[in-house]
């Protein structure tokens, strides 16, 4: 399938969130629209709505009356929503990281297309977009932008600390660090704002 419009997942954006809101369930924005609700381009691929597991249920059925169509993939840790043609990936378990209140609370509430809504914490994104990166599965390139559109954002000592174990993660800090994105580890400190 081509990439969606943004319009259309815009769309599907504004009407899932109403949706899981109007239920009570609580949600983060999460992936590459966490980062683009900060600054970074368009975003041309699935939406990321993160939620707790004990609330997949709830959610499908929310969405589900908003007349989507719920798909349960073999992959454990999310279920798939599809408004249209835009698909809406409902994460329970991102590589890296449970999704509790805390992690919940944590997120930014942002007016975001008109609505207000929490936005994923972005260490948060770089740990569970990092902590995905494997042998078959290795693209840095978005990493790569969002790094340099929102390094000032960024609390890069607590990324490091949450993806310590990834090979992959480290050398993408080597990246950084070679491209002058971020200093040497030690020496970066949180830029205020």
């Amino acid at each position: 399938m081509p990439p969606e419009d943004f319009a259309d997942i815009e769309r599907a954006l504004k009407r899932s969130a109403a949706a899981l809101r109007d239920a009570g369930i609580p949600f983060l924005v999460g992936g590459s629209l966490a980062s683009w609700a900060r600054g970074c381009p368009e975003t041309r691929h699935a939406l990321d709505v993160v939620i707790k597991r004990q609330d997949v249920e709830r959610a499908c059925e929310a969405l589900r009356e908003q007349g989507m169509r719920i798909e349960d993939p073999p992959e454990e840790w999310l279920v798939k929503a599809w408004d249209g043609d835009v698909l809406i990936d409902l994460i329970f378990h991102p590589k890296g990281l449970e999704v509790t209140d805390e992690v919940i609370e944590r997120g930014e509430l942002l007016a975001v297309l008109s609505m207000e809504m929490r936005v994923m914490a972005l260490e948060d994104v770089f740990i569970t977009k990092l902590m995905a990166l494997a042998e078959h599965a290795l693209r840095y390139e978005g990493l790569l932008r969002m790094a340099r559109a929102l390094r000032e954002q960024v609390d890069w000592g607590r990324v490091r600390d949450g993806t310590r174990e990834s090979p992959f993660a480290r050398a993408f800090f080597v990246m950084l660090e070679g491209l002058g994105v971020l200093e040497p580890e030690g020496s970066e400190v949180r830029a205020a704002g």
